[in-house]
């Protein structure tokens, strides 16, 4: 009789609460910093939600990941496209009917799904929403750097537990912007400039990671790469001309991006923004290169999310994808975080995706009044590869690197540890001298970063500006990715498939390819057990630095074939 009851309920939208159920039961709700209410929205106004469905077969899909980024196995490189994703994965036809059914009763309309079927966004009135799911209460929010406004609800909300087996988690309801990390450090004091650099520009990185003017693309492949922005960010296409008249000069380039995916806002240039696309086209010179561009959403919708729903709705995409975005891994829902998937769909589909580490070492937060460090999150995803960050031994001279105490590393505690690092991690664990104390960190969890770059120093234009010592793994993420994009460039000219999901192969081959940082730790909780200090970087992989910064001619030996 209860499940005769709560169906009933599904279909006339009278849930009793014993009927309903929490799908982010663990989501934490609070007001960010520099966030404040604009007040509750009016039951007329319009919404837009998106429904993730659950989706099937996904230990299939693992496998097939695994088998087509493993160098050993006969599948390599053969990679799965768009349909055959959508085949495996695609919700079950009761799932389908179901949340349609319950979508169209509550008057939902101008519902979209992605090609996969797994994501569904609809429109609906805040009366409906708030009808539909039942505990939200939607008000309008303003804050960030740029006065975004967000809709969002500061309550749980509770769907018909009919739907438990057919909807993990809805969108738009509390999760807010991060905001950029990337950070202008006070320029070093230094007497005399002979020989010397006053800061990372394009020569300077190609100079350190041994690229020639020939180490640019071909243009005469379908190679092609992209950077994502979530900030409310955008660059502009006359702040990249400047970037390349000044630091460009000496290696061929292409002077705009290919295309923008969403719109570009009209306001003005973001510093995150221009260093992503400056950077990526300067590393990954001379190949054609997208821009997914979050401005111009509606309010209730998150900006990572729509980007998933993006990739799961292009059958023709960038082979490489570098972002620079990261939330804590404790600020998501279970739920929310477990659609790590749709980053397994990409690896399935031979997309190399490349995450920021973050810019706050190890982190810190203190759970039931201890302090533990804090990972971030899609970082601590397995599956992708994840950068870090490093700076000159000598900030003014083209020296070796050292760790930049800002980049983001350690443990996942959601995630764990992946078979492809087992070795590396273990071998870490057994030998760090410096280790902190084992209730810092989840020792068994996923270990990041993967690869690191330099992160200090950069010179960015924008708004026709050149603005100098910008740090930030949002630099060294576009840098490494530009290279890997040349990798590809000469992988495709030799009759070679892209390179995929990089993270098997990286840990098989023990880093080679890349400079090995072996000097300095970053930073983390201020109390007396580890005294600001985390993780600290030494021979082999570590997390802080990973395997190392690139040294291209050997990286391309070392992953251009098979």
């Amino acid at each position: 009789m209860r499940l005769q009851a709560c169906l009933l309920g599904l279909f006339a939208l009278i849930v009793a609460g014993k009927c309903s159920y929490s799908p982010e039961p663990d989501q934490r709700w609070t007001l960010p910093p520099g966030w404040v209410s604009l007040g509750r929205l009016d039951p007329g106004e319009e919404l837009s939600l998106t429904f993730a469905l659950r989706q099937q077969n996904l230990e299939k899909l693992s496998e097939l990941v695994q088998a087509v980024s493993d160098p050993s196995s006969p599948r390599y490189g053969k990679y799965l496209t768009l349909e055959d994703v959508a085949e495996l994965v695609r919700p079950s036809p009761l799932t389908l009917h179901t949340v349609q059914k319950w979508l169209l009763a509550a008057g939902a309309r101008s519902c979209h799904s992605v090609r996969t079927q797994d994501f569904l966004t609809c429109w609906l009135s805040v009366r409906q929403a708030e009808l539909l799911l039942s505990g939200a209460e939607f008000h309008r929010y303003m804050g960030g750097p740029a006065k975004t406004h967000v809709i969002r609800s500061p309550h749980p909300y509770k769907l018909p537990q009919a739907l438990a087996p057919h909807v993990d988690f809805v969108g738009g309801l509390h999760r807010f912007p991060p905001t950029s990390s990337l950070r202008q450090r006070p320029e070093p004091q230094v007497t005399g400039t002979v020989g010397l650099h006053l800061g990372v520009t394009p020569s300077v990185i190609r100079e350190r990671y041994n690229l020639t003017a020939r180490d640019v693309g071909s243009g005469t492949t379908n190679n092609s790469q992209a950077c994502a922005q979530f900030l409310e960010q955008y660059f502009h296409d006359s702040d990249l001309a400047e970037f390349m008249r000044l630091f460009g000069g000496n290696f061929a380039h292409q002077a705009s991006v290919a295309r923008v995916v969403g719109k570009q806002g009209r306001g003005r240039a973001g510093i995150e923004a221009s260093l992503d696309v400056e950077y990526l086209m300067s590393a990954g010179a001379n190949i054609s290169t997208w821009v997914y561009s979050s401005p111009g959403r509606h309010e209730a919708q998150e900006p990572f999310l729509q980007w998933l729903l993006l990739l799961s709705n292009e059958s023709a995409l960038p082979h490489v994808h570098t972002v620079s975005y990261g939330d804590d891994e404790d600020s998501l829902s279970s739920a929310y975080i477990q659609r790590n998937t749709e980053l397994m769909k990409a690896a399935a589909r031979g997309l190399t995706l490349l995450f920021a580490s973050g810019d706050s070492g190890a982190g810190c937060w203190a759970v039931s009044g201890r302090h533990q460090f804090r990972p971030s999150f899609p970082a601590s995803s397995p599956y992708v590869t994840t950068v870090g960050g490093t700076s000159f031994q000598n900030p003014f001279r083209v020296t070796n690197e050292i760790v930049d105490y800002i980049s983001g590393g350690g443990f996942s505690n959601v995630f764990p540890r992946p078979s492809y690092q087992e070795e590396a991690v273990a071998q870490f664990l057994s030998s760090s001298p410096h280790l902190p104390p084992s209730s810092y960190f989840n020792a068994s969890g996923r270990a990041y970063p993967d690869v690191a770059a330099l992160s200090d120093g950069y010179w960015v234009v924008s708004n026709s500006v050149p603005i100098p010592w910008v740090s930030g793994t949002s630099a060294s993420t576009p840098v490494f990715g530009g290279l890997l994009s040349l990798v590809n460039e000469h992988r495709i000219l030799n009759g070679r498939p892209p390179l995929g999901f990089l993270n098997p192969r990286l840990y098989q081959q023990h880093g080679a390819g890349l400079f090995d940082v072996t000097h300095g730790c970053h930073e983390s909780c201020l109390d007396e057990e580890v005294q600001g200090q985390g993780f600290c970087s030494g021979p082999g992989w570590d997390p802080v630095t990973g395997w190392g910064t690139p040294n291209f001619p050997a990286l391309l030996k070392a992953l251009l074939n098979p």
